[in-house]
């Protein structure tokens, strides 16, 4: 896909199209996870586990003969003896079905766990995850995708493999059984009497496949009907999730009623699919409820001429049905599984179309037309031809905007501030600097990544102790308790210094000015070589952005790059003045 712009529409339609794609993307999250030697282990454990069944269970087919025979006979001592040979056979296939339900667990858990930490690992990696948000619908509300549909798709495919392979094996070993016991029929008409090779198999068959062939007519819609079900759970999460974290700013603006309203379209939503999914589900009943209360009857009906021909026993007869009734079941596996297949694929679509679009944000790195960004050799940064588009490729063109000096140098220890015109959108400057906005033309050169830190408007709060804030992404165990409240002291937050160990929601309890002062502490902490800066200082309180842009003018030795229109800045620091303007034509 490297020589021309990649669309997520375009490598989405792609994998929603093609099932063996999607099998072909699912298998290489399985050959790279990082336990799929464990998982392995318990598959060729539960083959083993459902072999000794299978021929378990051919064992107790086999046992019906002799106990039906020893009832019609009244033949007490054979008939202990066969209850006797019941009681060992049962007993050992109790303790295989316990071992399997067990191994089926376990396997169904390493198959989540792998599943899961791969989709996140993928969500995570190389900022996909923001340029995907920025791309493509699908980054919105990936919450739904990375939790949920990933335990339905990896608990779902552990039990229907393990379900075909179950049947497959009973079919194998019921079938020549089956075959064996009708081969000896024979049919009387009259005077006439034939026999039909093995033909309670072709009744098994064709019993089957009738149930198969109306299952698929009836539910045929169910793979697209759970998709959109699990679409609409995931924008209904979304819009709880988004209204649980602004709550505040919702209560201020008295916006309850309108909250209400959103979210109730939500759940309109997702109850509107349910209810279609709901009638798909009760008209594949009629098929799946009916054969199966057939399939009580059925094959006591196909071996009952047999039987009244005196051909075969009560015994045989109870052991041919024993056997068409497995072969059947095998066989209408399908039928008794098909909505739950819908499901899965439905979950096995929406988990690798993620995956894909996810690996195709590495191909925008190489795309015709980008920002190129690489590593400085001198250790400077560098802006060559720079020209920043203001919308992502393929959208209503919204202009775009490059540097008034088109070639900037930017040595160790200078500080430059960088202003624009109205209309220049800042924010996506910054983002370009740190790798988020591809879109556009030119060349960024930066320093090594291990010296420069990116400090954002808004900064980003996890849930935690402090001391885990304050060190944010570093490891807290890298500074100790002196350094720490020295930083803490210096921005203004002393108060703060006994409570690195407190666990709290930090982005509510800390107002702006205290939270953009955490934020020059964590700067304070690390000692980066270069700090870029996005109007950080705007909106501030007068005290505050003083002592602020105070504490930046004493960093002699740290390169700064300040994006934005402080002039408090600019007088704190000396800082060299770098412009944008806007360019109407539209990229290319």
């Amino acid at each position: 896909m490297n020589g021309g712009p990649i669309s997520v529409d375009q490598i989405v339609a792609s994998v929603e199209g093609n099932f063996r794609r999607q099998i072909a993307i699912a298998l290489d999250s399985f050959w790279h996870s990082a336990i799929r030697n464990r998982i392995l282990v318990f598959a060729f454990a539960l083959v083993a586990v459902i072999l000794a069944t299978a021929y378990g269970t051919v064992m107790l087919n086999h046992w019906n003969a002799p106990f039906y025979n020893s009832l019609e006979q009244r033949n007490l001592p054979a008939f202990l003896q066969e209850l006797r040979n019941f009681a060992v056979i049962a007993g050992v296939l109790l303790v295989l079905n316990v071992i399997q339900a067990w191994l089926n667990q376990m396997t169904a858990l390493h198959m989540r766990e792998g599943l899961t930490r791969d989709v996140i690992d993928q969500w995570l990696a190389g900022r996909r995850a923001f340029r995907l948000s920025m791309t493509s619908p699908l980054g919105v509300n990936p919450d739904q995708r990375l939790h949920e549909d990933a335990r339905k798709l990896a608990e779902m495919t552990t039990s229907l493999s393990i379900g075909l392979f179950n049947a497959t094996i009973l079919l194998v070993s019921f079938i020549g059984v089956l075959w064996g016991l009708s081969s000896e029929l024979v049919f009387k008409l009259g005077d006439w009497s034939f026999r039909i090779p093995g033909y309670m198999v072709w009744g098994a068959i064709l019993y089957a496949l009738a149930a198969s062939l109306l299952s698929r007519l009836v539910g045929h819609r169910l793979s697209n009907l759970n998709a959109e079900r699990y679409a609409r759970e995931a924008d209904l999460r979304f819009s709880l999730m988004r209204a649980n974290e602004n709550l505040e700013a919702i209560a201020v603006a008295r916006g309850e009623e309108t909250e209400k309203r959103h979210i109730h379209q939500a759940l309109d939503s997702v109850l509107g699919s349910i209810s279609h999914l709901a009638l798909a589900l009760t008209n594949l009943t009629w098929v799946t409820a009916g054969f199966g209360w057939l399939a009580i009857i059925v094959p006591i009906l196909i071996a009952s001429p047999a039987y009244f021909s005196g051909t075969i026993t009560f015994g045989g007869l109870m052991m041919a049905a024993a056997a068409f009734t497995q072969v059947y079941s095998a066989l209408r596996w399908y039928v008794d599984n098909f909505g739950q297949i819908a499901d899965w694929r439905a979950a096995l679509l929406r988990v690798t179309v993620f995956r894909a679009a996810l690996g195709a944000m590495d191909n925008a790195d190489g795309m015709a037309g980008n920002i190129q960004i690489s590593a400085s050799e001198d250790g400077a940064l560098h802006l060559r031809g720079l020209e920043i588009g203001s919308r992502v490729p393929g959208e209503n063109n919204g202009g775009a905007f490059r540097l008034v000096e088109r070639d900037v140098d930017i040595a160790p220890g200078e500080h430059v501030m960088v202003n624009g015109d109205q209309g220049v959108n800042r924010k996506l400057f910054f983002n370009a600097l740190a790798g988020l906005w591809p879109f556009g033309t030119g060349q960024i050169l930066l320093p090594a990544a291990t010296d420069i830190l990116f400090v954002p408007q808004i900064g980003y709060l996890p849930e935690g102790r402090l001391r885990s804030l304050l060190a944010y992404p570093a490891a807290s165990v890298g500074f100790t308790d002196a350094s720490m409240r020295a930083a803490l002291e210096r921005v203004g937050l002393e108060h703060l210094g006994n409570r690195l160990d407190e666990r709290a929601r930090w982005e509510r309890l800390l107002d702006k000015d205290e939270q953009m002062a955490l934020a020059f502490a964590n700067v304070l902490l690390r000692k980066p070589r270069w700090v870029v800066f996005f109007d950080v200082l705007e909106g501030l309180e007068p005290e505050t952005e003083n002592r602020l842009a105070m504490l930046l003018g004493e960093l002699t030795d740290t390169t700064l790059l300040y994006i934005g229109r402080s002039a408090t800045f600019a007088k704190a620091t000396g800082a060299r003045l770098v412009h944008l303007e806007r360019v109407m034509d539209t990229l290319r």
